[in-house]
C-alpha cells in the first residue's frame, strides 16, 4: 500500500513539483530556468499562473517536449511568456488560488508585482508549499514581519530571490571580513550606475510608484533594481537580520517624472559598528557600469563586481583577483527540502536588514526633483533617458568616502541646489 505524501512533499524519489506565478517580465527568466530543470529531470514544472497567459486551467499541449527547453532568449527578448514556451502538459491558471485548488505543488516561484509578494507567499506557504520569492520580499517592514510569522507557523521554507546571495564571490568576501584578512573594517561602500529608459518606467502600472491604490509598492532605485547593493553589503558585513541594522539615513532624488527615486544615497549603521553607504543611480552617464561592493579595511580593500561575480583583493599593497561561480537559489531550496542540513542561501529572516532599508525609503519624504539644468536627456521615444551631470563621479566618491551626496556637495543634493 502506497501512502500519500504530506502537503508540500513529492513522493519519495520523485522530482519536486514546481509552479511559477507571474510569468512575464522577470518571470520569463524563471519560466525558462524551470523548463530547463524540467528537461533535465531535476524538477517537474506542473503549472503556471498569470492572468495574461492563455486559457486558464488548460495544459500546454502544443509545447515543445520536456527534452527541448526554450532556447535562451526565446521568451525573454520581449519579456513575455507564451504557452508554447512551457513544457508539454504544464497547466495554466489565471491566479495562484485556482492553481493550488487544482494542482499538487511542492515549490512555488513567485515573480509578481512587489505589493503582491506577501499575500501570494502566504497563500503558497499555508497550502504546504515552499517558496522562492522574488526580491524585495515585502513592501513594508510590517508585511515582512507578517510573512516571517507565517514561515514560523507553517514550518515551510521561504528563499528570497537575491541572486547575489548565491554568489561564491559574495560569500568569500564575507569570510574575509569575518577572519580579519582586511584588518579593521572602516566601512562598506556600494555603487551602482545603470541606465533605465522610459520603457522601463512604463513596463507596468506599478513601475516607479511609491504606492498604488493606497497600497505600498516602493519601486525605486534603492529598493528594486539596486536592492542587491545594500542587501549584499549587509550579507558581507554579517548583518542580514532586522535586529542587526540600527539606523538608516536616506537621500532620495529623481530625474524621471516618477514617484520613486532614481538617484539616491543611503547610509546604514549596523550593530557590528559598520557604516554602509550605497550610492545608486538609474540615470548614469553612458555606458553605465556593473555595481560594486567595496570593503574598506585597515590592511586593504576588497571589491566585488556583480553580476560578473569578480572579486579583487588588495592587502598590504598586493592585489589578486578571481571570478567565482554562483549557486542556483531554486536548486538550493530544493536541496534544503531534501536535506534540512543544507542551509538556504537567502532565507527570509536574513533579509530583514534589507527590509529595514526599504522601510526607511518608504517612510522618507518623496524624492526631491533634480534641477532640469543638471539633466541631459538622451535618446528618443521609449529609449529616451535622463543623464544626471557627473553622477557617476559623485556615486563613486560616496562609496569611497562613505558620505551622502549632500555631504559631498553634489549640486542636486539637499542644501546645494543653485
Amino acid at each position: 500500500m502506497t501512502s500519500t505524501p504530506p502537503a508540500g512533499r513529492a513522493p519519495a524519489g520523485a522530482a519536486p513539483r514546481v509552479a511559477v506565478v507571474g510569468v512575464h517580465g522577470h518571470g520569463t527568466w524563471h519560466v525558462r530556468h524551470c523548463a530547463e530543470l524540467h528537461a533535465a529531470g531535476r524538477i517537474r514544472l506542473v503549472a503556471v499562473a498569470d492572468p495574461q497567459l492563455a486559457t486558464p486551467g488548460e495544459p500546454a499541449a502544443s509545447a515543445a517536449p520536456p527534452s527541448s527547453p526554450p532556447a535562451p532568449g526565446a521568451a525573454g527578448g520581449g519579456r513575455v511568456t507564451r504557452v508554447e514556451d512551457l513544457p508539454a502538459g504544464t497547466l495554466v491558471f489565471a491566479d495562484l488560488e485556482s492553481l493550488l485548488a487544482a494542482t499538487e505543488v511542492d515549490v512555488v516561484v513567485i515573480s509578481t508585482p512587489i505589493h503582491t509578494h506577501v499575500p501570494l507567499a502566504e497563500l503558497a506557504l499555508r497550502a504546504g508549499a515552499d517558496v522562492l520569492l522574488e526580491k524585495p520580499p515585502a513592501a513594508s517592514l510590517e508585511e515582512f514581519e507578517r510573512l516571517q510569522r507565517v514561515v514560523e507557523e507553517t514550518g515551510r521554507a521561504c528563499q528570497v530571490g537575491f541572486q547575489v546571495h548565491g554568489s561564491k564571490a559574495a560569500r568569500t568576501m564575507a569570510e574575509w571580513v569575518r577572519d580579519g584578512r582586511l584588518g579593521e573594517i572602516r566601512g562598506i561602500g556600494a555603487v551602482g550606475t545603470w541606465i533605465r529608459n522610459q520603457e522601463y518606467w512604463q513596463r507596468a502600472r506599478w513601475s516607479g510608484k511609491r504606492s498604488l491604490d493606497g497600497v505600498a509598492v516602493v519601486d525605486g532605485a534603492v529598493t528594486n533594481p539596486f536592492a542587491h547593493a545594500s542587501a549584499t553589503a549587509l550579507l558581507v558585513d554579517g548583518s542580514g537580520t532586522a535586529g542587526q541594522v540600527t539606523t538608516v539615513e536616506t537621500e532620495l532624488y529623481r530625474a524621471n517624472p516618477i514617484e520613486a527615486d532614481d538617484t539616491s544615497t543611503v547610509r546604514i549603521s549596523t550593530t557590528r559598528g559598520t557604516t554602509i553607504v550605497a550610492a545608486l543611480t538609474l540615470c548614469a552617464e553612458p555606458p553605465g557600469g556593473d555595481p560594486q561592493i567595496i570593503v574598506h579595511g585597515s590592511r586593504g580593500r576588497a571589491v566585488l563586481t556583480y553580476p560578473t561575480d569578480h572579486l579583487e583583493l588588495t592587502v598590504d599593497g598586493v592585489t589578486t583577483s578571481a571570478s567565482y561561480e554562483r549557486d542556483d537559489l531554486l536548486l538550493n531550496l530544493i536541496e534544503h527540502r531534501e536535506d534540512p542540513a543544507v542551509e538556504l542561501l537567502a532565507p527570509l529572516e536574513q533579509l530583514g536588514g534589507f527590509t529595514k532599508v526599504l522601510e526607511a525609503v518608504r517612510l522618507s519624504p518623496p524624492p526631491r526633483e533634480i534641477d532640469p539644468a543638471l539633466i541631459n536627456w538622451q535618446g528618443e521615444g521609449p529609449e529616451r533617458h535622463p543623464v544626471v551631470h557627473d553622477v557617476n563621479k559623485w556615486a563613486g566618491q560616496a562609496a569611497e568616502s562613505l558620505a551622502l551626496f549632500s555631504e559631498l556637495g553634489a549640486p542636486w543634493a539637499a542644501g546645494n541646489e543653485g
